[in-house]
């Protein structure tokens, strides 16, 4: 029976009953990206016959877009609630309709995102509409008709968590206002890949895929596998057998497909096989032959399979696979034209232009590979769409972030950078490990990084040598044994613990808890197996060919916590359903879970968060998405595990709610935060109710959450999109009912660092080039209502203004940011032309900016920087006053002194106060100036203004360079004058020397120019006072 699926679109607001924080109230306080480079595109396509053109899908990233042949590209998604891109296509017809179907197809790992329907653009991905088939979770291909923009082709491979019906080929009629299942062979067996004969587009064919995957084991193949063809536009369809093997007789794993655009009669099929095969027929998929048997082609079949042909040349075919082959003869041989590794490592998806089949993109692991020349060479672009696995920060001011990347390596990168405006990649650097599992720092040392690989893999990396040391607790390799046949079973991300109590102890999970306590010399077991240990979920996995490597084994431990107030208490969660602790250091175990409410039986405790106020009191989220249940499970506990709350996260309906991490706040006790497969939440309430929290994140997987207790800031680890940080905190931390309902509230302000820039890398920009925060601190307060009549000034110790900041009035949290620094200086306009240069304009109110030399003295023109101490932040609204003080501190990373950053502050001011004086001289010499040279017209009055602008302008002359025109370089052409000259002396002993103090030649020359400026000011009043300066009619 046919189905009829209508796209429905619903707009949900989501209330919080007890406290009713409304969302918008915090969208003020932005996520910023820091890095690092990314991985995994999937899906590619063009904009036929331009190649400026071209659209990318992440795996768990989005949507990314180039309108320069690959220069810059921008996440075209984000507004959407999926980050999987399974599937791209452009309407032949139309190139501004853009279909996105979500959810991973390319399956090898617990970790591949789920999507929650299809989608479609109108306007080039300017926007997007979700257009329904909202439980297809995996969409693997979509395909518009060539004429007709309305009817669509979609390829839905389904969760393959378990069975479900939803899985098939879906095809509109109507531009996806409706949707019919044409294609349906079973339960568990979904769409693969699909091709359409672009000359006659009634004929269509799918690549059908059974698989099953459970947290244990992969399972590819199946009856339902093989290539269908339907050629009355998906009424009816037929399995393609004759000479291709596939069915209940001969069962097979994934299969994809390809029609060669030049010759639609040929096309080819590659197919998982007990060795992998590649088929071609001549005929239109009548009958086959097979051309190669290989492994070659398809090493990991569930992570790869697909086979694409060149759209000119019928015979030009293509495996993509970790590696690529071509052939050039229809497959009877490859060539060795494409090495295996030039358009990429690990591909998946391939491009080829319809009008011209040298323009050419791959999707891989690296992200993406383009060619316009036929693949004789490649441009590599990588974007900011790293998988990190987890997150963690030191304690080093500022602190450094660590977290292990998906096909890369444990990564260490600054959380600012103090050697530019922002955040380059080339500071990123490796901490050994590998692509799985988790870096941190060990707690009583910031320069020893633990960090993982799968098969057990353990190195301790030294920060002051920058050289590793392998530690892994037995260094027996398991590549391709079941999990039953090993010693100690290895999940792809085991938990390794650092003890916060006791040096040099640490904890590492197979199916054991393994102690250390001399920083991984040595190991011993200290538990019994804490698993189910169910043999059956501890076979060989993938199906109709072995995978085992540590991706699906069964019973095994996927985490562990210690109580960070109680020495002794450690907590593990297995992924088959059980979660134990020990209060005693390992010498007995309690079974938690056996007292938890609705746990998923072979559900994956996801992580385990024991409380930062009371060593009774335990968060805990269990992830069971790889049985099918997608739902979210968060657990509370008060008396270590023997009775247990399932705390209700009431959030909007979506595939993507199951949770992969929860945080409670170090510092507010009740404050949660929850990373889902699309999403960051929080509860102020102890997890009554939940907020979603956007605001620069994109919709990526939230795998690890972090809080970085000196800064206040929130560190969110994307399994797609990076690294985010959300700085300072504690606006969230503070914000109650009684705030919201107050008319205003100052929060308070963070720890600010004066810190000083460092001499920085040399590098060329880069897609993945993080963002810093803003220098100084941030001040942030609400307003229940928008308000006109406010002020936010900062003062000294004793009172004085030191700077009036710019206030925002907007309803809800505004946040600002002081830099630590005197007002700015304000440069007045140039209200006359240099003589002799009538070709410089003036605007229409008769001025022209000053130019100051930016390369040498334009850094001098930023304000004093104040000595640390006290400040106070003082905020007026309609009326009223509120106070919050700031302490400002040294940057701990300079060798001066608080005496030597004082002498470095009172010379600064001394420059600062001359500055402003040449400054406001200079404006009142322009305007008077400019009054006399207006008043030359009458010949009368001219020959009495004109000698005294001329005295003006000789004075005006001494102070700066008075025949500049804008351009940068006329400082080379003309002297610099004592307000250059103060600006130069600025940045070099502000700017340009850290915390040190003057030294006695840039005071000695100081002294000179202040010298000058009080000789300028002297013949400057007393020509102000003149009898000719009052017959022209000047004020004083």
């Amino acid at each position: 029976m046919k189905l009829i699926y209508l796209a429905l679109f619903t707009f949900v607001t989501f209330l919080c009953e007890a406290q009713s924080f409304k969302t918008d109230h915090f969208s003020q306080l932005k996520f910023r990206f820091i890095g690092p480079d990314g991985n995994r595109a999937i899906a590619v396509v063009g904009e036929p016959g331009n190649p400026a053109v071209s659209y990318l899908g992440a795996a768990s990233g989005g949507i990314w877009k180039t309108e320069d042949a690959g220069v810059n590209w921008k996440p075209v998604f984000d507004d959407t609630d999926d980050s999987s891109i399974g599937a791209l296509a452009i309407a032949p017809s139309d190139h501004k309709q853009v279909w996105a179907g979500t959810g991973e197809t390319f399956l090898i790992r617990p970790a591949h995102a789920v999507g929650n329907g299809v989608y479609k653009s109108s306007d080039a991905g300017k926007t997007w509409k979700k257009m329904g088939l909202d439980k297809s979770f995996r969409i693997s291909r979509i395909i518009v008709h060539p004429t007709d923009t309305n009817v669509v082709y979609v390829g839905v491979l389904g969760h393959t968590h378990g069975p479900q019906q939803e899985k098939g080929v879906y095809k509109t009629m109507d531009s996806g206002k409706t949707w019919e299942k044409v294609l349906f062979v079973n339960e568990n067996t979904g769409v693969s890949d699909m091709a359409i004969d672009p000359k006659n587009p009634n004929t269509v064919y799918a690549a059908m895929w059974q698989v099953e995957i459970k947290t244990w084991n992969l399972k590819s193949g199946g009856p339902g596998s093989g290539i269908y063809r339907s050629k009355d536009g998906g009424k009816t369809w037929t399995p393609l057998r004759n000479g291709l093997e596939s069915g209940p007789s001969h069962p097979v794993g994934k299969t994809s497909v390809d029609v060669a655009y030049s010759n639609p009669k040929v096309l080819y099929a590659l197919v998982e096989d007990k060795e992998p095969r590649l088929y071609r027929s001549e005929n239109g998929g009548d009958s086959w032959k097979l051309m190669q048997q290989d492994h070659s082609m398809a090493q990991r079949a569930a992570y790869y399979t697909r086979v694409r042909v060149s759209t000119q040349d019928e015979n030009r075919v293509y495996t993509i696979n970790v590696s690529m082959k071509m052939s050039k003869d229809g497959g009877k041989s490859w060539s060795d034209e494409l090495g295996p590794w030039d358009a990429g490592g690990d591909n998946h998806d391939m491009w080829f232009d319809p009008t011209d089949a040298s323009r050419i993109m791959v999707a891989h692991d690296g992200c993406l590979n383009m060619s316009f020349n036929y693949g004789k060479s490649w441009e590599n672009i990588n974007l900011p769409v790293a998988q990190m696995y987890n997150i963690s920060v030191d304690t080093r001011v500022p602190y450094y972030v660590y977290g292990n990347r998906q096909d890369a390596w444990s990564y260490r990168g600054p959380s600012r950078y103090l050697g530019g405006w922002n955040i380059p990649l080339g500071v990123w650097h490796g901490v050994g490990g590998c692509e799985s599992g988790d870096a941190k720092v060990d707690p009583f040392d910031n320069n020893i990084v633990w960090s993982q690989c799968y098969d057990g893999g353990l190195d301790v990396f030294d920060l002051t040598t920058m050289q590793m040391r392998d530690v892994r607790v037995w260094p027996e390799a398991g590549y391709g044994y079941a999990p039953a046949d090993l010693k100690y079973r290895w999940h792809w991300n085991f938990p390794v613990v650092l003890s916060k109590h006791t040096k040099g102890k640490g904890w590492a999970g197979s199916q054991y808890v393994h102690e250390t306590t001399n920083a991984g010399q040595s190991w011993k077991v200290i538990s019994l197996d804490l698993t189910r240990n169910d043999k059956t979920h501890q076979q060989s996995s993938g199906g109709m060919a072995g995978d085992n490597l540590m991706t699906f084994d069964g019973s095994t431990l996927f985490t562990m916590a210690e109580s960070p107030v109680q020495e002794g208490v450690l907590w593990t969660g297995s992924n088959d359903g059980l979660l134990h602790v020990t209060r005693d250091g390992g010498r007995s175990w309690f079974k938690a879970s056996d007292f938890m409410p609705d746990l998923p039986k072979w559900g994956t405790v996801r992580s385990i968060e024991p409380s930062n106020f009371d060593a009774s009191t335990c968060y805990v989220s269990v992830d069971a998405h790889q049985d099918g249940d997608f739902s979210a499970y968060v657990y509370k506990t008060t008396d270590m595990g023997k009775t247990w709350k399932r705390l209700a996260v009431n959030i909007p309906s979506s595939n993507s709610n199951f949770v992969h991490q929860i945080k409670e706040d170090p510092e507010k006790q009740g404050l949660l935060w929850i990373g889902t497969d699309n999403g960051l939440y929080f509860s102020p309430d102890d997890g009554a109710n939940w907020i979603r929290f956007r605001h620069g994140l994109p919709p990526a997987p939230v795998f690890g959450i972090a809080i970085q207790k000196q800064f206040n800031d929130l560190v969110i680890g994307t399994y797609g999109r990076g690294i985010y940080i959300l700085d300072d905190i504690t606006p969230i931390r503070e914000f109650t009912n009684e705030v919201q309902n107050s008319n205003e509230f100052l929060f308070t302000p963070g720890t600010a660092y004066r810190f000083q820039k460092v001499d920085g890398i040399k590098y060329k920009s880069s897609h993945s080039d993080g963002n810093n925060p803003p220098y100084g601190v941030s001040i942030n307060y609400f307003l229940k209502e928008a308000a006109k009549d406010i002020s936010v000034s900062i003062l000294d110790a004793k009172g004085t203004l030191v700077k009036s900041l710019e206030a925002k009035g907007e309803a809800g949290i505004n946040r600002i940011v002081w830099d630590l620094r005197h007002q700015e200086y304000d440069f007045p306009p140039l209200r006359t032309k240099p003589k002799d240069k009538e070709w410089v304009t003036l605007d229409k109110e008769g001025k022209r900016p000053m130019f100051i030399y930016d390369l040498d003295i334009g850094p001098g023109m930023s304000p004093t920087l104040v000595p640390p101490g006290q400040y106070t932040a003082v905020l007026r609204v309609n009326g009223k006053e509120l106070r919050k003080n700031i302490q400002v501190l040294k940057d701990p990373n300079t060798k001066s002194t608080l005496s030597d950053i004082q002498q470095q502050y009172e010379f600064g001011m001394k420059i600062y106060t001359s500055v402003s004086k040449c400054l406001a001289l200079i404006d009142e010499m322009e305007q008077s100036r400019a009054k006399l040279l207006n008043n030359t017209k009458d010949l009368k009055v001219a020959k009495m203004a004109l000698p005294l602008e001329k005295k003006i302008y000789d004075i005006e002359s001494r102070i700066f360079d008075v025949h500049q025109t804008g351009a940068r370089q006329d400082i080379f052409r003309n002297p610099a004058k004592v307000l250059e000259r103060l600006l130069a002396i600025a940045k070099e002993g502000q700017t340009a020397s850290a915390d040190f103090p003057p030294t006695d030649q840039q005071q000695e020359v100081y002294a000179l120019l202040s010298n000058r400026l009080q000789e300028i000011n002297r013949d400057w009043e007393s020509l102000k006072k003149s009898l000719e300066w009052k017959k022209n009619g000047l004020s004083q």
